[in-house]
């Protein structure tokens, strides 16, 4: 049996009627804590601090199985009451109950962050050493009151989030991409990289993640490019999501994916695993760094190569990013159509140009009329999605990529939202156009059985902000 284990066997002893006082064996005496009477006084933090510390000295944490439990925690919480009624009995009910739940978040959770974790109207957490963190709440900044103890606290905390999904953070390797169990994405940076302390960062991912009818609602795209976005995927097309940091792209891509029939076998391949499809037939494939010793390391192109070999009905890209564009394309290609993928562009011609540059970073000396045919061939449609002052994020273009003439790939706008300007409010607003141009794809749509109303694409502007 574990300490942890004893311990918590030794509970019931906190109740029970004893001439000396409730002794709880190694979880605590109240003679051997050193709070004695006079702990009213005691600094907030260093009361924190000491109880914490004297949780861990007594309990084996090591039990990360046991701490799951919803059972254990409530266990581990009457621990903690009784410590705070041993070191400090003057504390109000209010004080009493926030310092447990702090306790309990440095023991099993992930310290100050918890409360921001908790909060669901956050969409992201950046943490710029210590004492200075901020949160984004419906698309603005704002500072909080949130703090760690001092820096070395705050590298324990984004040690023990890489940990959990087996990436490490040190000297040697300053810099790590990580997620936590809700899907969120974190990146840390400690020093020497970091002057003024470690920096993290973390893309909040609902456990509910936003479906159609959200987007919808959030007005991010109107409901014939719904339509529209809904016949490319079941029709397999090969769709490029492109955007800037922040617009939605991930959010995007799960949206479209929950329209893949739920029979196809599906690869996902991701730097740090955020994808969350809702089809049962899914293989997820997470790229790795190198070890210590500097080996070890799997690229996207490593996984997008092995991909191929797993025989995948649709092969799904977090993010294109490197030399893996030109295998990407080539799967596209060769019997792998409907297959999505994102990449980083402020719009949807620049998102061509990045992925000729990306082919280009692999060494791979082609003619650029040659690379441009690969695109165009397996490119169908480019949906570019950016982020508008204010907040408000949008799917700005719906751009079909046609074919190639000359050296030239020719695209057409179908969809697009056009801005008119800001509100009182320092929100940009808008309009939703069809610009009257009929896709040339819509004859495959209609030979797999997806047919669109006919005046779907007459020019007009479809919804205002």
């Amino acid at each position: 049996m574990s300490r942890l284990q004893q311990g918590i066997s030794k509970l019931n002893s906190l109740n029970a009627p004893t001439g000396g006082g409730a002794s709880i064996s190694r979880l605590g005496n109240p003679n051997s804590l050193g709070g004695g009477g006079g702990g009213g006084s005691k600094n907030y933090d260093e009361l924190k601090r000491q109880i914490h510390a004297k949780l861990v000295d007594r309990l084996d944490f090591t039990r990360v199985k046991d701490l799951s439990s919803d059972a254990m925690r409530r266990d581990i919480r009457r621990v903690i009451e009784h410590l705070c009624d041993t070191e400090n009995p003057l504390l109000n009910r209010i004080e009493r109950e926030k310092l447990i739940e702090e306790v309990l978040d440095e023991t099993l959770g992930l310290g100050p962050l918890e409360i921001l974790l908790k909060d669901p109207s956050i969409s992201d957490i950046l943490v710029n050493g210590p004492h200075k963190v901020y949160v984004e709440r419906r698309g603005k900044l704002e500072k909080t009151e949130v703090k760690f103890r001092d820096n070395d606290h705050l590298l324990q905390i984004i040690d023990r989030i890489v940990s959990k999904v087996g990436r490490r953070v040190d000297e040697t390797s300053p810099m790590v991409d990580a997620r936590l169990q809700d899907g969120s994405r974190v990146n840390a940076v400690i020093p020497p990289i970091a002057l003024d302390g470690a920096s993290l960062s973390i893309r909040r991912f609902g456990s509910n993640p936003l479906k159609l009818e959200d987007l919808l609602n959030y007005k991010a795209f109107t409901p014939e490019m719904a339509m529209l976005m809904e016949a490319c995927i079941k029709a397999r097309l090969n769709v490029l999501i492109s955007g800037g940091t922040g617009c939605g792209k991930t959010t995007l891509l799960n949206t479209l994916s929950s329209f893949i029939p739920g029979d196809e076998r599906v690869v996902t391949i991701e730097d740090a695993a955020e994808l969350q499809l809702q089809q049962d037939h899914v293989v997820r494939l997470e790229t790795r760094p190198p070890n210590i010793e500097g080996k070890g390391a799997v690229s996207c192109r490593d996984c997008v190569r092995n991909a191929l070999r797993m025989r995948p009905e649709r092969i799904i890209i977090g993010e294109v990013r490197g030399s893996e564009a030109l295998d990407m394309l080539q799967a596209m290609n060769t019997g792998h159509g409907g297959s999505l993928a994102t990449l980083h562009a402020n719009t949807p011609r620049e998102a061509l140009t990045r992925l000729e540059t990306m082919i280009m970073m692999g060494g791979f000396e082609l003619p650029i009329k040659a690379m441009r045919q690969q695109i165009a061939s397996a490119i169908d449609l480019i949906i570019q999605a950016n982020r508008l002052q204010g907040g408000p994020r949008k799917v700005t273009h719906i751009t079909e990529v046609m074919n190639m003439e000359q050296d030239i790939i020719i695209m057409q706008e179908v969809f697009r939202h056009k801005q008119l300007g800001i509100d009182q409010n320092g929100r940009a607003y808008g309009q939703f156009e069809a610009t009257g141009v009929r896709p040339t794809f819509i004859n495959r749509l209609e030979a797999k059985g997806v047919k669109l109303p006919a005046n779907m694409f007459a020019e007009r502007v479809l919804m205002r902000d």
